[in-house]
């Protein structure tokens, strides 16, 4: 075992590399994984080396999920765990060995903690082990929050999928490692504070959970507690409790103090709140000038809730810590879990029935389409909040066809496409492609991809053949918009064309240098609401994605991508023109 720093003693180090020189030996077998266990537990509870008794407790569980895998033909310690529970059988010997070593680190490990606290719980009923993906990601980042990693957190996902639960785990954790200190919980109103306070209550006085073998000194006299105040010290009272609860629009000043940890949960009742610029700058005031004037220097934050709006508290705190230089020096992360990921998967899709399926956000996602709310969706689900302001394009305001029967038969007057380079890094390359019928246009397929060019370009240029293979004797113009660094894009897109022996127009142009993108969108906002896009229940993830790309724009405020909508404008200048003088290349034209 590689140890970077070590004060334990040397006869433990020594000690250590012989039961490494055994494994190389001999294998695992429960006489090391018992030697290592115990080395774990002498170098954190007895020699106080906590950093190098984390990697021998690692270490030993490591090796018992080993020993298990090999005992067990593939089963590893939770498998072997479930199969316990089901057919119940006797407890294993490892598997308590192994929630020792849990045990042993949870003073220092939130997960381990998390795991710990529920070992006596059915499986099937625990809170963390089924949301462990992923949740890790929060339980990562309060781990940071402890650790002075990070002095500031924010976690925003969709509701009832877990994030109050585990962060009022970590509000536990972070009090009963340091009971002297002084923990503040606020929310908008004395409902939720209340049902924060008795599920904090819950966690440690329920049997099931075992805080009482974490934490026994705090439970040696019972935790005093107040319903009323929403108030628990543990070891003795004080002017300060352990943990407060409290509504924003209580009284904090003077009767709270946070020395430890805050959180700033859901800070408004719902969406109308929320998107009332008076409400915005009171509970933003609330927030700044009550909640935290109560925090002390050293004092950490989490902030967490529904993203209602980019002016949101949440938003407005953020801007502080992006944009302000007096904001520098403060460490932050933005936990941010969305219902749908990058491949419209659901990242909640949790056993026993548990959490949201792929389905069941979907079904969510075409309830909110249906009644013209994406923007609710984007912000209660996928966590980018918009701000409904400016927006120009609604799907009440949009025409949509089904491609199995309402495209017209026949070819095509016109197949033709327009593409907005891109390297990857965050940006996508967009290219709509549109067949002409008569006076209608049809956007029927999309290339939408933040790939790099490795990817994209084979991506743009078999797209496009695929199509001019349905109508053999048809040539497709594809007018790409470039600046001298992306015009190798073009070219390679040329030669790909070349080697495919299909029928190709393709130009190129800069960007309008006398109008800017926003107001070329702005402009052509009538005529892109003619095109007719994909209905909602045919369209592919990727062309999913990009008409999501067009309804979140907006025209007041910033967009985080605009490549899909800009895409569309610029297919419109091939529409309606837009008087550039333009360079032509034919491409493969053996007609």
């Amino acid at each position: 075992m590689e140890v970077l720093f070590s004060m334990a003693s040397i006869e433990l180090l020594k000690t250590i590399q012989e039961y490494d020189n055994y494994i190389e030996r001999h294998g695992i077998d429960e006489d090391v994984v018992n030697a290592y266990q115990m080395a774990g537990q002498v170098a954190i509870l007895q020699e106080k080396d906590k950093n190098f008794g984390l990697q021998v407790t690692n270490k030993a569980k490591n090796l018992i999920n080993s020993l298990v895998l090999k005992q067990t033909n593939g089963m590893d310690i939770w498998a072997l765990e479930r199969y316990m529970q089901d057919n119940n059988t006797d407890p294993y010997d490892i598997l308590n060995k192994y929630y020792e070593l849990l045990k042993v680190e949870s003073e220092h490990l939130f997960e381990s903690f998390m795991l710990y606290m529920e070992k006596n719980r059915p499986y099937k009923e625990r809170f963390y082990q089924p949301r462990q993906m992923p949740l890790k990601r929060v339980a990562q980042g309060i781990q940071d929050l402890v650790d002075d990693k990070l002095d500031e957190i924010f976690v925003n996902c969709p509701s009832r999928v877990g994030k109050t639960q585990i962060v009022k785990m970590g509000y536990l954790w972070f009090g009963s490692r340091f009971p002297e200190m002084s923990n503040l919980y606020t929310a908008y109103s004395d409902k939720i504070t209340s049902g924060f306070y008795d599920g904090l209550n819950e966690l440690i006085t329920d049997p099931t959970y075992t805080y009482a073998e974490l934490f026994p000194q705090n439970v040696e006299k019972k935790p005093i507690t107040d319903g009323k105040d929403l108030t628990i010290d543990l070891i003795r009272k004080k002017t300060y409790p352990t943990f407060t609860m409290r509504s924003i629009y209580g009284t904090l000043n003077g009767a709270c103090d946070c020395s430890g940890l805050a959180v700033a949960d859901d800070l408004f009742s719902g969406i109308e709140e929320a998107l009332s610029t008076d409400r915005q700058i009171t509970v933003w005031g609330k927030f700044d000038n009550n909640f935290m004037k109560r925090l002390k220097r050293k004092a950490k934050l989490i902030n967490m809730g529904t993203r209602w709006a980019p002016k949101d508290v949440q938003g407005r705190r953020k801007e502080l810590l992006e944009y302000n230089e007096k904001y520098k020096n403060r460490r932050w992360v933005g936990i941010i879990i969305p219902a749908l990921n990058e491949n419209d998967e659901s990242n909640f899709d949790y056993p026993y029935d548990l959490g949201y399926s792929t389905e069941d956000y979907h079904m969510i996602r075409a309830s909110f389409e249906e009644n013209d709310d994406m923007t609710s969706w984007f912000a209660q689900d996928q966590q980018e909040p918009i701000e409904r302001l400016g927006a120009l394009f609604t799907t009440d305001n949009m025409q949509f066809f089904n491609p199995e029967t309402e495209l017209p038969d026949g070819v095509p007057d016109r197949i033709f496409a327009a593409v907005d380079p891109a390297y990857g890094g965050g940006d996508y390359v967009s290219m709509p492609i549109c067949y002409q019928f008569g006076a209608d246009y049809y956007i029927v397929d999309v290339v939408y991809n933040d790939g790099d060019k490795d990817v994209t370009i084979p991506e743009v240029s078999n797209r496009i053949a695929w199509h001019l293979d349905q109508f053999p004797r048809k040539t497709a113009e594809v007018h790409f918009e470039e600046t001298k660094s992306t015009s190798e894009y073009r070219t390679k897109c040329e030669e790909k064309w070349k080697e495919l022996i299909v029928a190709v127009n393709a130009t190129h142009s800069p960007a309008p240098n006398n109008i800017s993108k926003v107001d070329r969108i702005k402009n052509h906002a009538p005529d892109i609401r003619k095109l007719f896009f994909v209905d909602l229940n045919h369209r592919t993830k990727e062309y999913n994605k990009f008409f999501q790309n067009i309804l979140t724009f907006k025209y007041d405020g910033k967009n985080k991508h605009d490549d899909g909508i800009d895409s569309v404008a610029q297919l419109c200048d091939m529409i309606y023109g837009n008087k550039r003088v333009r360079q032509t290349v034919i491409m493969s034209n053996f007609l």
